[in-house]
């Protein structure tokens, strides 16, 4: 479960300060599929940043399941990142000189993961998301939505209980779009809780509930039939 209170994210400029999080609250249950939603600088990167311990608060409580995570060394945070949570950005943040199962790989290598065992899963990862015929091609022989699918894949191939995901097709066509989506309502039936941030309100609609922020404010939840 994630729940935030009263968190805060504060960046001073000069002698002026900006609420990049103000005073947020929400809450996340396991096995939620939750977007969420706000216009460029509305702070939702702020709170991924946060959610996902890429960043800690200023100010305010983050509770990740059951423990606060301002009580955690970095090298704890690591861990938390590395076992717990997958990351898909928009830009992919694919390794060009890597090919697409040495991409889904990497995670694996920092849990110390043995080769045999560790080519497996990302052979899995990448069936998954239909790419078993592109194992071998690199990025830049990927188009943009077989690039996402290789990330997607990357973020599910450590078996995280939370997808975090930042903008996931907003560099795609829609058709190409839809076909990410449909993996993320994959992910989400498999028992996955996933938490998309996205400013599209067609993208945003196909999660559960939304979650929207403005000026750095958790100004409305909306549930989705």
């Amino acid at each position: 479960m994630i729940k935030m209170t009263d968190v805060s994210k504060v960046y001073t400029i000069g002698s002026e300060s900006l609420y990049a999080l103000n005073h947020a609250n929400l809450q996340i249950e396991d096995g939620e599929f939750v977007s969420i939603v706000g216009p460029s600088g509305s702070g939702k990167s702020t709170l991924m940043n946060i959610i996902g311990c890429l960043d800690v608060a200023d100010s305010g409580e983050y509770i990740l399941d059951g423990q606060a995570i301002e009580s955690y060394s970095e090298r704890e945070l690591a861990r938390i990142r590395n076992r717990k949570i997958g990351f898909i950005f928009q830009n992919f943040n694919l390794l060009g000189r890597l090919s697409a199962l040495e991409n889904v790989e990497l995670p694996l290598v920092y849990q110390n993961v043995r080769g045999k065992d560790r080519r497996a899963r990302a052979q899995e990862a990448l069936a998954r998301v239909g790419l078993t015929d592109r194992l071998d091609h690199r990025p830049s022989e990927l188009s943009g939505g077989q690039q996402q699918r290789v990330a997607i894949a990357r973020a599910m191939v450590t078996r995280p209980a939370l997808i975090l995901a930042d903008e996931p097709t907003g560099n795609l066509d829609h058709r190409t779009g839809l076909e990410i989506m449909a993996l993320f309502h994959e992910m989400h039936a498999a028992g996955n809780t996933i938490v998309l941030i996205t400013h599209d309100g067609d993208v945003a609609g196909q999660a559960k509930r939304s979650i929207h922020i403005l000026d750095g404010c958790v100004t409305e939840r909306e549930v989705h039939v």
